[in-house]
């Protein structure tokens, strides 16, 4: 997804008589933009525009940032014929689970579809169908708590009407949100992403509804000591039925789940990071969905390693149950519960500590060719996975860091965290 204003350290002005725009993968949270105020997704392309006499050095920046540059365009070739450019804006504050973007403004075909730099394989996904500065109003039809009483803060399972649009998208993508109201600079607030919980065809399986997984953020203020709550997540986490909401995208193509029915899925998940997740077992694995794709009937295994502070807090928790006990052939899940389980030190156990309780028969499904591994969830996760991973593949004699690589490549091994 891009996420032009996190990677952006210093203003890019666009002085001189050439311009150019840089699609960067690959780019990184490191010391030098720790101190900013928004993570840097670890998925997707960025798309950077930048002058002619300041190419090298946002080259230099981009390495720096460990990111790679897999194309560059001159920037006229994305510009509208009213002149506006068609690349990302800036970026709002991400708060939590919000993912806060401006949406890749897609080029045109000849034919005059919407097309995007991904990859060709991806090409006909659907991608920002509605803009931010032309979005979607939908309207909310329910909004649930998914915590259970005695359980941790507040996320809730919201489903929005898509009728009298034109909003299409498939599993693994993210919508944006604009709340109402102004910033703190008293600007219009800027849209969040949030990865999509429903399958294509939506919770009713009518092709009229998209749904999201939200958590309310809640924090401390580092300095004032005062309680400060997302702004975002708070307005998704007190919407009514009848509530109008501004949409955008779709976007993403990083987390699409493979067309191969006979595929081996491992998802690794927390909190909220469960949204592409359930989307995905729903397409697997519920009737009514199978009942509408007659052209895929997923045959494969899936198995979903959750982490989570406590029972109370197991997001969709009757569902998966419901599937692990129709198909336990096809259907594994394995809860990490920190707050009330221990891991193998004696400390809490943590989704990382899982991984390493079952690293060896993970590596053995990781090697075959037909299975893909999805991670979302919070930022730091990735380190512990890669740990037990690591000493798992050792036993082969393999550097898990190079098979992952090849992984990536292959289009077998996707992230999102945040």
């Amino acid at each position: 997804m891009s996420n032009q204003g996190a990677v952006e350290g210093s203003a890019i002005t666009t002085n001189g008589s050439r311009t150019f725009v840089y699609e960067v993968v690959g780019l990184r949270q490191v010391d030098s933009t720790e101190q900013t105020s928004y993570p840097i997704r670890k998925s997707g392309s960025e798309f950077i525009k930048v002058p002619y006499d300041r190419m090298n050095q946002e080259m230099r920046r981009i390495t720096r940032l460990g990111g790679k540059i897999v194309s560059i365009q001159p920037a006229g070739i994305l510009e509208k014929p009213n002149g506006k450019v068609s690349i990302p804006g800036s970026v709002a504050n991400i708060e939590g689970n919000e993912k806060a973007t401006s949406e890749q403004q897609p080029k045109k075909s000849k034919e005059g579809n919407s097309m995007t730099q991904a990859k060709a394989k991806h090409a006909d996904v659907p991608v920002n169908i509605y803009r931010p500065n032309a979005p979607f109003i939908g309207k909310c039809i329910s909004n649930e708590a998914l915590v259970k009483e005695g359980g941790i803060g507040i996320v809730q399972h919201l489903k929005f009407d898509l009728s009298g649009g034109d909003l299409r998208y498939v599993e693994g993508q993210s919508i944006g949100i604009i709340p109402p109201g102004l910033d703190k600079n008293g600007k219009p607030e800027k849209l969040r992403l949030y990865s999509i919980a429903s399958t294509r065809h939506g919770d009713d399986v009518n092709d009229k509804t998209v749904s999201l997984c939200v958590r309310q953020l809640e924090y401390e203020h580092p300095e004032t000591k005062e309680k400060v709550f997302g702004v975002c997540s708070t307005y998704l986490c007190n919407l009514k039925p009848g509530d109008e909401v501004k949409i955008t995208g779709p976007v993403g193509k990083e987390m699409l789940l493979p067309e191969d029915p006979d595929a081996k899925v491992i998802m690794m998940a927390t909190g909220t990071g469960i949204a592409p997740m359930r989307a995905y077992l729903w397409r697997m694995f519920k009737d009514a969905e199978r009942a509408v794709n007659q052209d895929y009937q997923f045959n494969g295994f899936a198995w979903l390693i959750f982490g989570i502070p406590t029972t109370a807090n197991i997001l969709y928790k009757e569902e998966l149950e419901e599937i692990q006990q129709r198909y336990p052939n096809n259907f594994r899940l394995t809860n990490a519960i920190s707050r009330e389980q221990k891991n193998a030190s004696g400390g809490r156990m943590y989704i990382q500590d899982r991984v390493a309780e079952h690293a060896d028969e993970l590596w053995n499904l990781i090697k075959e060719e037909k299975t893909h591994t999805y991670i979302c969830g919070l930022r730091g996760m990735e380190d512990g996975i890669d740990a037990a991973l690591t000493a798992a593949a050792a036993k082969d004699g393999i550097t898990w860091s190079d098979y992952q690589k090849d992984l990536k490549k292959a289009g077998r091994w996707h992230v999102e965290t945040y």
